[in-house]
């Protein structure tokens, strides 16, 4: 994927960049930084803008409108303030209202104020994520666990045989059966390496994989199984676990799952269906992608949600607009 330098990070007042044709295709900023590519951690740009939500499905470019999430959500936000909230089954999660960095590309920028950092778990290492726990900050790493991309270190584990279809838009990278033992066993591996480096939490990737084409049978009840497990097998090693982009089966995943990362719920109308994370107490991580302009359609509606909303590019390097 494309590591690409950008400027520091801007408040939602800023006018850094220009604004794209629609979040599908971003353009150059004002200050030279490329926009042009979906992020990659491990180097690759896909093939099309349109990957890059969950690596599936296209956008439409349009503004959804005002979702209801705001509604019954003061008493869970007024107990959710701090990020040292917790739950039953692990010891530190995102708070509703927690300051947040999403980089997956470039050179990593430690310098940003805020109180949690989303990274790539392979390409940082232990001493990086120390460095970040000096400051007081959190640290939750991606872990892509429904497809195997190319390029990864453990990536000659993976048999032929757990894998399916190629993604749409990815060259190189295919669906893993999630109902195989030996993908658990290998992600087991993953979150094991997660907790070594030290991460508080993991974002696991592409865990919608029944919805798309992945080349197998998987049914809606083998994703939620999978998804269950990915989630008991992360608290198991006392991490924060978040859900990622499966709006559909929220209602069987809430109870599992600390909070939720969603990409460009106002783009495609589905705000509503984080609702339940909000009402529970649980942090609604969400990214829209764009520019400065995008702040100003997106960040009142974000605030009201209680949603943790910024505007990144969709390359996910550095640069940020924070509707906080």
């Amino acid at each position: 994927m494309v590591a690409i330098a950008c400027g520091p990070a801007t408040s939602a007042g800023d006018s850094q960049r220009s604004s794209p044709d629609d979040a599908a295709s971003p353009t150059p900023s004002a200050s030279g930084g490329a926009a042009d590519a979906a992020y990659a951690p491990n180097g690759r740009a896909p093939d099309d803008a349109s990957a890059a939500e969950s690596k599936s499905g296209s956008l439409d470019g349009q503004v959804g409108p005002k979702s209801k999430a705001a509604d019954a959500m003061s008493d869970a936000h007024g107990d959710a303030a701090s990020s040292a909230a917790t739950d039953g089954s692990t010891g530190w999660r995102p708070a509703i209202g927690d300051t947040w960095q999403w980089q997956l590309s470039g050179t990593l920028d430690t310098s940003l104020s805020v109180a949690v950092y989303d990274i790539d778990m392979f390409t940082n290492d232990a001493t990086t994520i120390a460095g970040l726990h000096g400051r007081g900050v959190k640290v939750i790493c991606y872990v892509d666990v429904g497809t195997l991309e190319p390029g990864r270190p453990d990536d000659a584990q993976f048999p032929a045989s757990v894998l399916g279809n190629s993604v749409q838009g990815w060259p190189g990278e295919y669906w893993l059966d999630v109902t195989s033992p030996t993908v658990k066993t290998l992600m087991q591996s993953r979150f094991e390496l997660a907790a070594q480096k030290g991460c508080d939490g993991v974002e696991p990737d592409n865990v919608d994989g029944y919805s798309n084409d992945p080349g197998f049978p998987t049914t809606a009840a083998q994703q939620v199984a999978y998804d269950q497990w990915v989630a008991s097998a992360v608290h198991a090693l006392g991490m924060a676990v978040a859900l990622k982009n499966d709006r559909d089966q929220i209602g069987d995943l809430l109870a599992a799952f600390d909070f939720a990362l969603d990409e460009q719920c106002v783009v495609y109308s589905e705000c509503d269906l984080l609702a339940p994370f909000i009402q529970a107490g649980k942090a609604v991580f969400e990214v829209e992608y764009g520019d400065s302009t995008t702040a100003s359609s997106v960040c009142p509606q974000a605030k009201a949600d209680h949603f943790d909303t910024i505007i990144k590019d969709m390359s996910l390097d550095a640069w940020r607009i924070s509707c906080e």
